[in-house]
């Protein structure tokens, strides 16, 4: 659901010499005014609305969602990011930083889906005031995956501007709901176990971009689960497939939903992580927390169609209570799966590379949300601190990063077998 907004100043009148020598420094500066920078002065933000104020005036602003985490976003022209922000309601956390050399964006990072809905200026145009709502998952899906690139010019000097000064550029994003060709999967053996590794973002959405190197976290995610790829195939202990072996954007639900399709058994989705005042330094992984457990629990019990919801049990002819019991008790059983592969990681991880001491923490991401496939999110480093992107973005660190997802992977299947094989009686 993109929204963009314009900035529009009073219009003033212009002696004859001083609009000439305006023409005249246009043409000199090959015709494309720029405003000078203003700062973001403050952010606040309610439960429904978001205000952020100037020091002066900016060109334009637009906004979008980004999906897996939930999070806003909001791009200024003609403005340099501040320091003064607060966090309420849906809003965890607020975090800035330039956009090019005349911009700056403003990250929402959420608790809970939700959208802009309007948006306004201020008569002096330093005020930018967003209409927030809370929605579903569905919706916040639908709306991170149509996003929309305006431009206009900066400003007119009070005039109308012409239709050939501005333009649109739309770059359109399939649904979530669209049919997509399963990935190949590295391996031989299908007695091996499944692993798929999600490399996150893509496409239109670089997600976290580091700041001086511009270094992009879609392309670090990519490289680091093609290492990853590669250190479990030579291990031969399991078979591989990748969400995505390119750069393209792919909606949340599809990241888990591919290795759903192909029955996996264990979803890896890599990020880096990113902080405004750039010190963080360290890994984290997350599990999907109790609290979202029981929400996704009790969306799925009351869809329709219930077929797919457990890999092999079909809840159609199951009445309601029935089948939220049941999806609960397999997600419930999945969570402790997942949190044990957490530590495993840690464990194996530790001697590698660096990592936070608070490394396993539990939230409510949509990518760890399938009821039956231990799901973990794996933050390798704050692309933001220039330490961890060196390394998380260097052949050595993507290596050591590789090795502790392979020691891990090899612990957890090892551990499952021999339970399975008491389990049986062998």
């Amino acid at each position: 659901m993109p929204f963009c907004w314009t900035g529009t100043a009073p219009a003033r009148h212009y002696r004859r010499v001083t609009f000439l020598l305006a023409l005249l420094a246009l043409w000199l500066t090959g015709g494309a005014p720029a405003f000078a920078a203003a700062t973001v002065e403050r952010v606040d933000v309610a439960p429904d609305a978001i205000v952020i104020r100037f020091d002066g005036d900016v060109a334009r602003a637009a906004s979008f969602v980004l999906a897996d985490p939930t999070r806003l976003v909001v791009d200024v022209d003609g403005a340099r990011p501040g320091r003064r922000a607060n966090a309420d309601g849906v809003v965890d956390r607020v975090r800035q930083a330039s956009r090019g050399d005349d911009g700056a964006r403003i990250v929402f990072d959420l608790s809970a889906p939700a959208i802009i809905t309007e948006g306004r200026f201020g008569k002096d145009a330093h005020t930018l005031t967003l209409t927030l709502r809370t929605v579903d998952d569905a919706t916040f899906a639908r709306a991170a995956a149509d996003r929309e690139l305006s431009f206009v010019p900066p400003f007119s000097y009070g005039r109308q501007v012409s239709s050939l000064a501005r333009y649109r550029v739309s770059q359109p994003v399939p649904a979530p709901g669209r049919t997509l060709p399963l990935p190949r999967v590295y391996g031989d053996d299908d007695s091996r176990p499944l692993v798929v590794i999600d490399a996150g973002h893509g496409g239109f959405d670089p997600g976290a971009i580091a700041p001086g190197s511009g270094l992009k976290e879609k392309d670090v995610t990519l490289k680091i689960a093609k290492a990853i790829r590669d250190e479990l195939l030579k291990s031969g202990r399991a078979r591989v497939a990748l969400t995505r072996e390119d750069d393209r954007f792919l909606v949340l639900q599809e990241r888990y939903g591919i290795a759903r399709k192909l029955h996996a058994d264990l979803f890896i989705s890599i990020h880096c992580d990113s902080t405004e005042g750039g010190d963080a330094t360290g890994a984290t992984v997350y599990t999907l927390s109790e609290v979202a457990s029981d929400k996704e629990a009790a969306r799925l019990a009351a869809r329709e169609n219930k077929a797919d919801v457990l890999q092999g049990v079909n809840l159609d002819s199951t009445n309601p209570e029935i089948s939220g019991i049941l999806i609960d008790l397999a997600q419930r059983e999945t969570m402790n799966k997942s949190a044990e592969f957490a530590s495993l990681l840690g464990r194996e991880a530790r001697p590698l590379m660096p990592i936070k001491p608070n490394f396993h923490r539990m939230a409510s991401l949509m990518v760890l949300k399938a009821p039956d496939m231990p799901s973990i999110l794996f933050e390798t480093g704050y692309i933001s601190n220039p330490r961890d992107a060196a390394f998380i973005a260097s052949p050595e660190g993507r290596q050591r990063i590789a090795e502790s997802i392979r020691r891990a992977v090899e612990v957890h299947f090892a551990r499952r077998l021999a339970a399975n094989d008491k389990a049986s009686g062998g």
